[in-house]
């Protein structure tokens, strides 16, 4: 099988090959964490304007609930993980770095937590916008980390067609297993979920990349698929970034997302395996976006597990469950080591888009000195996205961020290949972040000013 593989994977060109360490938690099964006292809900989790409230202070909730409404197209409902009384709408602590309003939601610890109205949905008498809709009340983003609200990605603009949906299941950022242990133990749901979706955007076919160093995986949704589905299992190089939306396409269809464009200009919508999955569970039970898997991983915990975690569960009961942290972690990442979010206070809760939890120890987490850059280009071909990080890297440094812009900085990804193959340890990434971040502001205010 493996040597078929061999002759089967697809990939991109340029991209680097970090070590997987995905030994940690590759084996173990998707666990339930137990329900805990309090649950922390940001309104903003998801890329777009917060959510809006609907309920207050004192009210009683139920697990699976609609407590906050999207706030504008781009936005996402928001649903109580459990049944109990809402504590406070407050700020607080939030793993962005900022403090943000937020549901509290204190447990009744006598409920049996089931959900409000578990029932299945009959999705195949239902039109493609009603089933849009469900979705956008069901307060679906993508799991994989960037949290965009999934009616919007659905929301096919007119004049567009989208021909292939893509099952994004390469995890390929180092020590993460989320979509792994989905695919293994999960894969009727995906199933349920590609056909409503094909129903949704009225795709001719669907397509789940999956990176090869999960053939067992590759193996077992080739042997499950259903025959009247129309969807290919495409095995893929195990390359980072292969996950990226861009490059899935670019190593199956070889077709390239044009600059400042989306994949739906190439005819392609893409979503992650775990979303997809979701998406299934919603029509099996009418659960809306309430709980995820989370990878808890890394040298830095006592036991780490992959579990199924209510959104809102605050990093320090995580902990707990796993055993607790290793007297030598120097470091917290919310996601994985390449594009993970470092954390500042373990007070934060588990939101949307936590796709794992990654604990470092002082092995990992070594200072290095930068030195000059020594014009190896070593970062030009690891670039996915055929930027010049070098010259790029050299006018974020004297902070002219307008000539980035010519020279394509949002086309970025940011997924910190330069950073990794730099011999001189300059933090590429880290400036372009800054940069784009600056050059968004700038753009918008000019945007305001014209209105």
């Amino acid at each position: 099988m493996e040597l078929l593989l061999q002759r089967e994977k697809k990939t991109f060109k340029h991209g680097i090959h970090p070590d997987d360490y995905k030994h940690f938690t590759r084996h173990l099964s998707i666990e339930r964490m137990p329900f805990v006292d309090e649950y922390v809900l940001p309104l903003s989790q998801h890329a777009g304007a917060p959510s809006r409230p609907l309920v207050k202070l004192g009210e009683r909730v139920y697990r699976g609930q609609l407590i906050a409404e999207p706030a504008a197209f781009v936005s996402a409902a928001l649903h109580a993980p459990v049944t109990g009384v809402v504590k406070a709408i407050e700020p607080r602590e939030h793993p962005g770095g900022r403090m943000v309003e937020a549901i509290v939601i204190e447990r009744d610890p006598y409920s049996p937590q089931t959900l409000v109205n578990e029932h299945p949905i009959d999705w195949e008498s239902l039109s493609p916008a009603e089933l849009l809709e469900m979705i956008r009340l069901g307060g679906f983003v993508g799991l994989g980390g960037a949290a965009f609200p999934t009616h919007v990605k659905y929301a096919v603009p007119e004049g567009k067609h989208a021909r292939f949906f893509f099952v994004n299941a390469a995890e390929c950022e180092p020590f993460l297993t989320t979509d792994y242990r989905i695919m293994l133990e999960r894969y009727p749901d995906i199933f349920l979920g590609i056909r409503v979706i094909l129903k949704i955007l009225g795709s001719e076919k669907a397509f789940i990349g999956v990176e090869d160093n999960k053939w067992d995986a590759i193996e077992l949704l080739r042997e499950q698929l259903p025959s009247d589905l129309p969807c290919e299992v495409i095995p893929l190089e195990t390359k980072y970034p292969q996950g990226a939306e861009k490059m899935l396409i670019e190593a199956v269809l070889h077709r390239e997302v044009p600059s400042g464009r989306l994949p739906i200009d190439v005819e392609v919508v893409v979503n992650n395996v775990g979303t997809v999955a979701s998406i299934g569970q919603m029509f099996k039970y009418n659960q809306p976006l309430i709980e995820r898997v989370v990878t808890v991983t890394g040298p830095g915990i006592q036991r780490p597990a992959n579990l199924l975690v209510p959104i809102g569960t605050r990093l320090t009961d995580v902990i707990a469950y796993c055993g607790g942290m290793k007297e030598n972690v120097r470091q917290v990442l919310f996601g994985g080591p390449m594009m993970g979010m470092p954390q500042r206070s373990l007070e934060v809760p588990i939101l949307k888009g936590t796709s794992g939890v990654l604990f470092l120890t002082e092995y990992e987490v070594v200072p290095r000195q930068e030195y000059p850059c020594i014009h190896c280009m070593k970062c030009v071909d690891a670039c996915p996205m055929y930027l010049n990080p070098s010259l790029l890297g050299m006018l974020a440094r004297v902070r002219r961020y307008d000539d980035m812009l010519e020279h394509y900085i949002m086309d970025c990804i940011e997924c910190g290949s330069c950073s990794y193959v730099c011999p001189s340890n300059i933090p590429l990434v880290q400036r372009f972040r800054v940069a784009k971040a600056l050059l968004r502001e700038k753009m918008a205010r000019e945007k305001a000013a014209k209105a």
